[in-house]
């Protein structure tokens, strides 16, 4: 795992190489073991390295052959021998023993189409020096980020943000225009970002960039083809072969690699299944509030397969004092309460281990989140006709908030409309009153319109699950993991976001993810054949967090109302309104956890990267 750096020369700069050298420095964390740099006429590289495989020959930037072509990598190809092999055959003579060089000489010989044979977590840049072509790609998923800004005949790219900072040519303006879909779903829906000009190459694309001109295009579509003839213990068995090969090819390293593990059948699966073969270090955080610390149900399955596992509770004061450092290495603020918990969990990590392995992408795969099973909810009611549902709706509407009021104006609405998350964090009815100033903006739904019509033929299941693929999966889960996890020099695996998995889990039928009375249905039946009863079938509580009563606590109540007081608030929201959410949610009137810390985490992120 790595980071790199790099722009393309406007013109002869003898600055260049310093340039580079700084704005790799700037990530350093993110491969702290080696820094490496090529500079030419056309192109500037700088490169970070973790050493993880080939701790002693795997230096980047690496160059073929014949010297008309370099690449920076960061990631990890898991079936790169193969690869290997197979270009060996054709001619292709190799400096090193890494899953870098292995792409390299993948695109000298198939070009674009190395794309589909790799299975891993990547992002990556090419220069090809003949073409004075910039090539670089992304993986499935987007486990590993990639970031460029683009402005007149300015190009820069690197794995975080952050590193443009140090380009004489980067403009650091705020992309005000985005703020309303921050505050309604907790990121940025589409492929910009809180920066002007800086945009995130999407997931399973890949971009040439010649001549001022960048071209960006899809190199896999990610479609389901539901599969009706395989029962249930067919599927278990088909998941859990799947399971251990995928966890087998993420173990591969020459350093230590350890696991996360939280009390859910996700991260339990994979320990158990590292612990065949590894006397493997787990890694749990909680906190004193035992109603949301799972360390006890870690510690428990830690001792019933025999792992050693290593333990941290979280304090308040902890928590609060992390945040500017959170978001600073988040690039842009997220909200997100888990990922400082998860900041914890990394260092926790790292103080042991290189390398984790870790279970995000069950949930949105295998259909693991409770509100999946909102459409059998409403499977009856929404037989009755629209225009009985719509006047429900609008007597509910008037309603105090009380027991099925949601589900009466929920049940009149299409998925379309009333699925994003199942909440948005503000109401696109709520936001404008937020503002100290207009932002004109879409509707939240407008930007996943897109991916509902992508998936129109399938089930409303699927469809939610579609969505949170291409979204909250993308845009919050995998930014954080990413992030927490380099911020302390640490790789972090996710062998459920594996091509082999995924081909498996879009052919599975919605009644065997979800039903009316659990979720991830096959994975759990899979994860039975190998954890007790009670692990597999433990239901989700998505790393619990007390923000919500420490909000409640007089000091740190005072710390946000501090923030939500400041110069920098009131620049974007109206003071009043925010002050009323946190003074009505600390004397418990209203639930506005959600609304405050994504408002605090804002202004905390624009003190560290606006404040002048």
């Amino acid at each position: 795992m790595c980071g790199f750096a790099g722009f393309t020369n406007e013109f002869e700069d003898k600055e260049n190489n310093i340039i580079v050298r700084k704005m790799a420095d700037r990530i350093a964390h993110r491969g702290p073991d080696q820094d490496d740099y090529y500079v030419d006429s056309g192109i500037s590289l700088g490169f970070r390295r973790l050493s993880i495989i080939d701790l002693e020959g795997g230096s980047q930037p690496i160059i073929n052959e014949d010297g008309t072509k370099v690449i920076v990598f960061n990631g990890e190809i898991y079936n790169y021998q193969e690869i290997k092999k197979d270009l060996i055959k054709k001619g292709h003579i190799f400096k090193t023993k890494t899953d870098s060089e292995t792409i390299l000489h993948g695109y000298e010989e198939y070009g674009k189409d190395i794309l589909n044979q790799l299975r891993g977590m990547f992002a990556f840049v090419i220069w090809d020096k003949t073409a004075k072509k910039v090539f670089g790609a992304r993986d499935l998923f987007g486990i590993k980020p990639f970031f460029y800004y683009i402005k007149d005949s300015t190009f820069l790219f690197a794995s975080e943000i952050k590193a443009f900072l140090d380009h004489p040519r980067f403009i650091r303006e705020l992309n005000e225009s985005r703020i309303p879909e921050y505050l309604c779903f907790e990121y940025i829906p589409n492929d910009e970002t809180l920066f002007k000009n800086v945009y995130k190459l999407p997931p399973a694309s890949y971009f040439e960039y010649t001549d001022n001109h960048m071209k960006i295009k899809k190199y896999y579509e990610l479609k389901y083809d539901i599969d009706d003839t395989r029962s249930l213990e067919e599927w278990a068995d088909i998941i859990d072969q799947a399971f251990k090969d995928s966890t087998a090819a993420h173990g591969i390293s020459d350093v230590e690699v350890g696991c996360f593990l939280s009390s859910g059948v996700d991260s339990s699966y994979v320990v158990n299944e590292m612990s065949k073969k590894n006397d493997v270090k787990a890694f749990s955080v909680g906190f004193a509030e035992e109603q949301y610390s799972e360390l006890s149900f870690a510690e428990e399955f830690a001792a019933h397969v025999g792992v050693n596992l290593y333990t941290k509770k979280i304090t308040a004061d902890e928590y609060f004092n992390a945040v500017p450092d959170v978001q600073y290495h988040m690039d842009e603020p997220l909200p997100n309460p888990s990922a400082i918990a998860l900041y914890f969990l990394a260092r926790l990590a790292s103080e042991q281990v290189k390398v984790v392995l870790s279970g995000e992408g069950a949930d949105e795969l295998f259909g693991g989140y409770h509100y999946y099973r909102e459409p059998l909810d409403f499977e009856t009611y929404q037989r009755l006709p629209q225009i009985l549902r719509n006047a429900a709706a609008s007597v509910a509407k008037l309603l105090p908030r009380v027991h099925g009021r949601r589900f009466l104006i929920n049940g009149a609405k299409p998925i379309e409309e009333r699925f994003i998350r199942n909440n948005y964090v503000y109401p696109y009815t709520e936001r404008d009153k937020v503002f100290a100033h207009p932002i004109p903006a879409e509707k939240p739904e407008a930007y996943t319109k897109v991916f509902f019509d992508q998936v129109k033929n399938e089930d409303d299941i699927t469809k939610m699950q579609y969505v949170d693929i291409n979204t909250w999966l993308i845009q919050d889960i995998l930014v954080k993991a990413d992030r927490m996890s380099m911020t302390h020099s640490l790789e972090l695996r996710v062998p459920f976001l594996d091509k082999e998995m995924l081909k498996i889990a879009l052919q599975i039928p919605s009644k065997y993810r979800v039903t009316r009375e659990t979720t991830k249905v096959a994975l759990r039946e899979a994860a039975l054949k190998e954890l007790p009863e009670k692990t597999a079938k433990m239901r989700k509580k998505g790393f619990p967090v007390p923000l919500n009563d420490w909000l409640k606590q007089e000091k740190y109540y005072n710390m946000v109302k501090e923030v939500f007081e400041s110069e920098e608030a009131g620049k974007f929201f109206n003071q009043k309104y925010i002050l009323t959410l946190l003074e009505n949610h600390k004397n418990g009137k209203e639930k506005n956890m959600k609304r405050i810390w994504s408002i605090y985490c804002f202004v905390v992120w624009y003190r560290v990267y606006f404040h002048d």
